[in-house]
């Protein structure tokens, strides 16, 4: 970092035109989103002064404050005025995430400027987001009359991955297996042969896909918590700011300032109740929900030694081509059923996707099977007569 004061310029010029876009921001804006625009104003004017007295102190000349917005700034208010605030504020919550460490590396900027200058694409985000006021209190968070319930918890969902590898691992485990076999099975081998192949490949692939998704969610889940520890060291070296993040958060989201500061005063009256807060609302996360490697990877693994042992089930009975045909029938079945369950959990529509999950696995069962026709009939085992 340079020693030459004049880099002061720079960022007073910075502050003064964020300052003065922000106010012209607000009034074109109403209520909540107007004070919350006010409010980042005054942040950047107190910046603004804090730079003026560092030039002051360098007797560095300090030049006038702008009266009017520059080209790019009035260009972007012109947009708001026309088009709607969100498109303007989604550029600026860009912006100030891209320009959220300018002062990381500043020795004469104080650590409550580099901290609200992370707070303003946050707060950019929630006010973009129209999150009314009411969501916290449908989270149990805040209770309608600006109150803390911590005994409550906030809506949640399957974060920690066990559905998603239960429904890819059976899919997964029918389609690849069922190709597998049908290779086989056309290629004229014997029963035996066929039976191998099916139990190989169901092992082979369920301990295969168990370790994907063991390493993933692991890596996931330290990624997770070390987003949430980094938090816990901020709130620890600075209460006050935290305090105030989540203040201005709460505000974005339509509170009015009274409810917004006594919500998260009572929050932070104890400590872990505000760090769980702060992971919800700044981080997105869901601290009891980060997934379970070991309970995933389990259930990956029993998911596609399910769907693939129903291919392999006739051949354990019965071979040639009995063993064939209610192979894959079973497997016909089976990959409607799947193809419904996916259909009806992700909202497409049970038929469409049981028949486009029939369709993926014929088509590769069908491919796998010409090749393995081809192969035996190179080979000279179609015409041995042992399938």
């Amino acid at each position: 970092m340079s020693d030459d004061p004049k880099r002061f310029l720079r960022y007073l010029e910075a502050e003064r035109k964020a300052s003065l876009l922000y106010r012209s921001l607000a009034d074109m804006s109403t209520g909540d989103r107007r004070e919350a625009l006010l409010e980042l104003a005054a942040m950047e004017d107190e910046h603004a002064a804090h730079w003026v007295a560092k030039l002051e102190e360098s007797g560095v000349a300090v030049p006038p404050a702008p009266s009017s917005l520059d080209p790019d700034d009035a260009a972007m208010v012109a947009r708001a005025r026309a088009a709607g605030m969100d498109d303007v504020l989604a550029h600026l919550e860009e912006a100030e995430g891209a320009d959220a460490g300018m002062y990381d590396q500043e020795p004469a900027a104080p650590a409550k400027m580099s901290a609200d200058e992370r707070e303003h694409a946050e707060v950019f985000r929630r006010l973009r987001s129209h999150e009314p006021a009411t969501a916290a209190v449908e989270r149990g968070v805040i209770t309608a009359d600006g109150g803390v319930d911590f005994g409550e918890r906030w809506h949640r969902v399957d974060t920690s991955g066990a559905v998603r590898a239960a429904i890819f691992g059976i899919s997964d485990g029918l389609v690849s297996n069922t190709a597998l076999v049908m290779g086989f099975a056309g290629s004229g081998v014997d029963r035996g042969v066929v039976l191998f192949a099916g139990i190989a490949g169901l092992l082979a692939g369920a301990f295969s896909m168990a370790a994907g998704e063991y390493v993933s969610v692991a890596s996931q889940r330290d990624l997770f918590k070390r987003e949430i520890d980094m938090e816990a060291q901020e709130l620890a070296n600075k209460p006050e700011e935290e305090r105030k993040e989540l203040e201005l958060i709460f505000r974005a989201k339509g509170m009015d300032r009274a409810t917004a500061k006594a919500a998260a005063d009572r929050i932070f009256a104890d400590p872990k109740a505000a760090l769980d807060t702060l992971a919800r609302e700044e981080l997105g996360l869901n601290p009891d929900e980060l997934g379970n490697p070991i309970k995933v990877a389990l259930f990956s693994f029993l998911a596609f030694a399910v769907g693939a042992f129903v291919v392999v089930l006739p051949y354990l009975f019965t071979g040639g081509t009995t063993a064939m045909m209610i192979a894959i029938a079973l497997s016909a079945i089976a990959m409607l059923v799947v193809g419904g369950l996916v259909g009806r959990f992700s909202g497409r529509g049970v038929v469409p996707a049981a028949l486009r999950q029939l369709l993926v696995g014929a088509l590769a069962a069908g491919v796998t099977f010409i090749i393995g026709r081809i192969i035996g009939d190179l080979t000279g085992l179609s015409s041995t007569g042992l399938g």
